[in-house]
């Protein structure tokens, strides 16, 4: 199964959901892999911490093979060649790179928006794929949402939130209708929600009254959760037990029914 996290809008969660359920589908026992296409690189720092990512093995190495395949000579691309093992057990990581971002150009001339896709049909050795995504729709998030069967929204329950998800329901619409037609929509993750203030609680059942698929399980705000970034452990493994933890995998059951 390969899921997309995304999201036009920065500051949704969109790492840190893509890391955490992630991490909870490792400790079941299934073979993992995140794929980080932000260059930021928050899902790529939340795995595998200090430790520097080789440079040739990162998505932007892998996107340079697509590049010269059949150049000079080149043979191209090869995913397996690029995934890293992070400090936890089933969990890999394909990091991101800053030269992404030179890269997008020249592949969108190239048109090699279904690479990551064609790839991906041929690795056989995960049982869940989890695809962090930048915050915008560029060649990187268009190729994501291409590879992927499912797609996670998630949703910080803020006005503009609101006013961004449904552009961002109409670009996902586009992209099924032109490019994958077996995208599904899995649902909308309600991030930062709390229970106790009108604005979150109107917004949702908004969201709701309107038709649009908003998941049961919703995730809290919490210090641990940064505190879980600046350590570079998933919470499953940094707190087990508390209450955003569990809020994840009640999250990682749901969508796993």
């Amino acid at each position: 199964m390969r899921r997309v996290i995304f999201n036009q809008k920065g500051g949704v969660g969109k790492s840190t959901i893509t890391c955490n359920l992630a991490a909870i589908s490792a400790m079941e026992g299934k073979r993992t892999l995140v794929i980080d296409l932000d260059i930021q690189g928050n899902a790529t720092h939340y795995l595998l911490g200090q430790k520097e990512a080789d440079a040739d093995k990162t998505i932007a190495n892998f996107f340079k093979g697509c590049l010269s395949l059949g150049l000079f000579g080149g043979k191209g691309a090869n995913l397996e060649d690029v995934i890293h093992e992070t400090p936890f057990p089933n969990l890999f990581v394909l990091p991101s790179h800053p030269e992404q971002e030179a890269l997008q150009s020249r592949l969108e001339s190239r048109y090699k928006i279904f690479k990551l896709k064609e790839e991906l049909d041929k690795l056989e050795d995960f049982d869940e794929i989890y695809i962090d995504t930048p915050p915008v729709l560029n060649f990187y998030s268009q190729s994501a949402l291409i590879a992927a069967d499912k797609c996670l929204i998630p949703f910080d329950c803020d006005t503009f939130a609101r006013e961004a998800l449904y552009t961002l329901m109409q670009t996902l619409t586009e992209v099924k209708s032109d490019h994958n037609a077996n995208l599904e929509i899995e649902g909308i993750i309600v991030n930062q929600f709390q229970a106790q203030a009108n604005l979150p609680r109107q917004l949702v059942e908004e969201l709701i009254a309107e038709g649009l698929p908003v998941l049961n399980s919703k995730l809290s705000p919490s210090v641990k959760v940064r505190e879980s970034h600046t350590v570079s452990q998933p919470l499953v493994h940094y707190l087990p037990n508390h209450k955003v933890t569990n809020e994840f995998r009640e999250l990682h059951i749901e969508i796993h029914e």
